[in-house]
C-alpha cells in the first residue's frame, strides 16, 4: 500500500481543513487507516483512526469533537476533517495504514506498517 497526504496548508485559528490519504492498492478497503502528527522537538502523536469498513473511528482526546475521520472506499481515500483549529494542532500530519490484525490497537504508531509522506498544517493565533 502507497499512501499520499494532502490538504495542508496555513489557516487561522477557528478555521478548517481537510486532509485527504489516497491509497493505492486493491486491497486498502481491508486496512485500518490512522493519522498521526509530529511537531517540532515532540514525538509523533495519535490523532484519529478508522477501521477497514468504517464502522468504528477514534480519537484523541485533544481533537474529539472538532475532528472527523471518514473513508471512501471505493476512491480508495481517507479524510480528516479539521473544524475549530487551534495553534497547538501545528504539525505535520501523516496519514497510515496496516490491518491491524491479531489484537494491534488504533492509538499506537508502531502498530502501522505502512506511513504517506506528511503534510504540513501551520494554524496561526
Amino acid at each position: 500500500v502507497q499512501l499520499q497526504a494532502s490538504g495542508g496548508g496555513l489557516v487561522q485559528a477557528g478555521g478548517s481543513l481537510r486532509l485527504s490519504c489516497a491509497a493505492s492498492g486493491r486491497t486498502f478497503k481491508s486496512y485500518g487507516m490512522g493519522w498521526f502528527r509530529q511537531a517540532p522537538g515532540k514525538e509523533r502523536e495519535f490523532v484519529a483512526a478508522i477501521s477497514w469498513g468504517g464502522g468504528s473511528t477514534y480519537y484523541a482526546n485533544s481533537v474529539k469533537g472538532r475532528f472527523t475521520i471518514s473513508r471512501d472506499n471505493a476512491k480508495n481515500t481517507v479524510y480528516l476533517q479539521m473544524n475549530s483549529l487551534k495553534p497547538e494542532d501545528t504539525a505535520v500530519y501523516y496519514c497510515a495504514a496496516d490491518l491491524l490484525d491479531g489484537g494491534r490497537d488504533y492509538y499506537t504508531a508502531l502498530n502501522y506498517n505502512y506511513w504517506g509522506q506528511g503534510t504540513q498544517v501551520t494554524v496561526s493565533s
